[in-house]
This record gives C-alpha cells, sequence and structure tokens, in this order.
C-alpha cells in the first residue's frame, strides 16, 4: 500500500538542520505515526511522503517556507520587564500566551525583556532522514478524532 490521503503512516526520522547538528529523532522510541493529509507533520516533508511505501527510505531537505515558516521580525519584541509583575524572568525561560504561541526569552537586559514568538525552528532548513515502518488504511474513529490510536500515535 502506498501512502495517500488518510493513510496511517509510521516512520522513523532523524533531523538536523544545514550544520548537521542533530534536532530531533525518533530512535529508541516507537515509530512516529501520523495521518496523512491531515497537517500533522511539516507540509514539506508530507508532500515527500506522498506515493511511498512500507520500507521506504529517503533523506528529504525542506526549505523553512514549507517546514516551520521564515522568521516572522514582529515575534520579535520587546517588553518592559515591569509587564512580568514579580514573576522572575531570565534569559531562555518559555510562556505561552493565551493563544497558544510560545515565546522565548532571549535577553533581560535595562530593564527590557527581548522576546522571540517564532518556532524555535523558524528560519531552519530541516534535513529529514526517513524510513517508513508501516502504511495502513485510518479507521473511521482514527479519521473521526483527527489522530492515530494504538503504537506510536496519541493515547488517550
Amino acid at each position: 500500500m502506498r501512502i495517500a490521503k488518510n493513510s496511517v503512516v509510521s516512520f522513523h526520522y532523524t533531523l538536523n538542520d544545514g550544520d548537521g547538528r542533530l534536532l530531533d529523532t525518533s530512535a529508541g522510541r516507537d515509530a512516529f505515526a501520523y495521518i496523512h493529509g491531515s497537517g500533522m507533520i511539516v507540509p514539506g516533508l508530507e508532500a515527500e511522503m506522498e506515493g511511498k511505501a512500507k520500507g521506504d527510505s529517503m533523506n528529504v531537505q525542506v526549505e523553512p517556507a514549507k517546514g516551520y515558516g521564515e522568521v516572522d521580525p514582529s515575534l520579535m519584541q520587546r517588553v518592559p520587564v515591569e509587564k512580568f509583575g514579580d514573576q522572575t524572568v531570565e534569559e531562555g525561560m518559555q510562556f505561552q500566551t493565551p493563544d497558544h504561541r510560545v515565546w522565548s526569552v532571549l535577553e533581560v537586559k535595562d530593564g527590557e525583556v527581548v522576546l522571540n514568538g517564532n518556532h524555535p525552528l523558524a528560519g531552519v532548513t530541516l534535513h529529514f532522514s526517513v524510513e517508513v515502518t508501516d502504511v495502513r488504511e485510518a479507521t473511521e474513529e482514527e479519521l473521526a478524532h483527527g489522530h492515530v490510536h494504538g503504537e506510536g500515535g496519541h493515547h488517550h
């Protein structure tokens, strides 16, 4: 069976940046499972998975526009440290705003906090090494819930 819309695909992967630094890997864990065509993985990788079958391996380079996006300068903000009230704010901290955006503290200096609301991998060209371990039809229940059930998938 080949990967197509509504296939449940399981795969092992290694993700490196353009300098070869390891960003993420499924090594030592269950294969990652997703429903093809549902936007659960970055668009550039999902497009390359189309038509592949169990046992296929490939290396995929995903440009930022089809990965986690380009760096958006409007998501780099300076905020007065008073906005955080009594909370201690230091470089490297992360917090989530009500709109579910994750902000990282880049710097605290001169009474100001420099925040970055871009995804940590925004602007990064992604290098995936992928091995497809399984392809099957999604069940009606999985399609209704929008995620994979069982091994490698979402557990309730």
